[in-house]
């Protein structure tokens, strides 16, 4: 009779896909997975490679081959004459890690730091909304970019000095430097040279960078009330939280004296001058002349972050505050905004002798944003297309806008909801009624297709109001209408849950 072998097999390890390929990993995989398991146990010898490739039907290479990997990674370990066993030192890692009397007790949960419970607040409230009304700068249609980006693209790429390489200067490509400190003084009567531009992701990014190098740990800020979620996100979750001074807003923007009332010594004040966020009143010659003489007279900074100053719907859009005290003001800016939000380009113009400093911060975050974009972007402001752009956005937002202020007043009654006045912008407020909470709105608003974010997370606790940011995008006048609908009912059914919960 006949001898066969008898090929060893090893349950555990399960099967080998032989139409996926790459049959050395997928043995590594079974092998590793078995020993996390606790199927092959510490010091246990394995069968030869010989006898393993004929229990599998593959070729012994495939076998040393996954054999050497582990033995690589600890998991397995080789002896000459002694075969290959499971990696003994697991053994002893497991009862460092178990211990033994408790093996079969649950582990411990895992606890966040407080930064991190922080970090995760800041993702929800910044999670993007559906491109549909009223997101804020949805550029599709007459609001996009037409082809001359696509065009430039294809050209500057094609360009040595646009191609991607190695590392960039952290402070920027300097034809984009250039062409921005050429429009903001032509745009914004900001005084600057090439050199004192740092070229970033954005406002968002300006903004931490402004924290990381002006602030230390026990300084204190102003920052305004209502302000941008950004700015109070970093200050929160970057330990400056209790020295964070919530300067109330008027009709004139800041109160400057009520800032001086409650923190004079303060190292900086971040503020919205042209255009307040969310509300949208400009910061008075007043107000900026008490401002700067607060910062000369204390040594402080103010952080100008120049949100939506291109789109002034009547008349011209107000100067920088920077071009009154360019020694004090750190000014910042974004294109994103008004071409694309996933550009991520922007801007942080900083007083010569914090120039080190903003490159050092920015060396540390991501060093420097894609070069080949920087090359585009420069070639788009150099030829007078961001201009262009500009007057052709404002023209078609001024008539959305006007457009959804007339739906709102047909279709919103007025003890529900009502707009805040302003006259520039990507978006308008609309404030509700007491006793509505603006973000169950937001939420309810979301499942009925429409896209808010609420007001009340962008004051302190103490001053909270109801409301809602309604953003201009390249939507529709039906897109509008529909959307303001939808809300109404929204509102409704939430002012009657309202009245409800209050009787009961």
């Amino acid at each position: 009779m006949a001898r066969h072998r008898h090929a060893m097999e090893l349950p555990s390890i399960g099967k080998l896909d032989r139409s996926a390929g790459q049959l050395g990993r997928q043995l590594s995989r079974l092998l590793r997975e078995a020993i996390q398991r606790g199927e092959l146990k510490p010091g246990e010898l394995l069968p030869s490679t010989r006898h393993l490739a004929s229990a599998l039907g593959v070729s012994r290479g495939i076998v040393l081959e996954a054999f050497e990997q582990l033995i690589a990674e600890g998991y397995l370990e080789a002896q000459a004459g002694a075969g290959t066993r499971v990696a003994t030192a697991l053994s002893d890692a497991r009862e460092r890690s178990v211990p033994a009397a408790h093996a079969d007790e649950p582990a411990a949960p895992m606890r966040l730091s407080t930064r991190a419970e922080a970090f995760a607040a800041i993702s929800k409230q910044f999670a993007p909304l559906p491109p549909v009304p009223f997101a804020v700068s949805v550029p599709v249609g007459p609001t996009a970019p037409d082809d001359v980006w696509r065009r430039l693209g294809n050209r500057t790429r094609g360009l040595r000095a646009a191609a991607p390489a190695g590392y960039d200067d952290p402070q920027g490509v300097p034809a984009l430097r250039t062409a921005i400190a050429d429009y903001v003084r032509r745009s914004r009567s900001v005084l600057c040279t090439p050199e004192q531009v740092i070229v970033t992701t954005g406002t968002q990014q300006g903004l931490y960078l402004s924290c990381q190098v002006l602030l230390d740990v026990n300084d204190e800020a102003w920052v305004e009330d209502p302000a941008y979620r950004g700015i109070t996100g970093i200050l929160e979750s970057t330990g400056h939280q209790g020295r964070m001074v919530r300067v109330p807003v008027d009709d004139s923007g800041l109160d400057v004296e009520d800032g001086i009332n409650m923190a004079p010594h303060a190292r900086a004040a971040f503020v919205t001058p042209s255009h307040q966020y969310p509300l949208g009143m400009p910061l008075s010659m007043a107000r900026r002349n008490a401002l700067l003489a607060w910062a000369r007279a204390n040594g402080a900074w103010i952080v100008e972050d120049d949100y939506d100053s291109e789109l002034r719907y009547v008349g011209h859009p107000f100067p920088s505050l920077q071009g009154l005290a360019p020694d004090r003001v750190v000014y910042l800016g974004t294109f994103s905004k008004i071409l694309f939000p996933s550009l991520r380009l922007g801007y942080a113009i900083v007083p010569p002798p914090l120039v080190p400093a903003f490159c050092g911060a920015r060396v540390l975050i991501d060093r420097h944003s894609p070069s080949a974009e920087q090359h585009v972007l420069a070639a788009f402001i150099e030829e007078g297309h961001l201009d262009r752009h500009i007057r052709r956005v404002r023209l078609v937002y001024a008539d959305r806008r006007q457009h959804l202020i007339a739906t709102i007043d047909r279709w919103i009654p007025t003890e529900l909801a009502w707009l805040q006045p302003g006259d520039q912008g990507m978006h308008l407020v609309l404030w509700l009624a007491a006793g509505i909470d603006d973000e169950a709105v937001a939420a309810l608003a979301r499942q009925a297709g429409v896209s808010v974010r609420p007001v009340s997370p962008m004051y302190s606790s103490a001053n909270a109001r109801p409301g809602l940011v309604l953003g201009l995008g390249g939507y529709t006048n039906e897109q509008i209408e529909a959307a303001v609908k939808a809300l109404a009912k929204v509102l409704a059914s939430s002012a009657r849950a309202s009245r409800a919960a209050r009787a009961s």
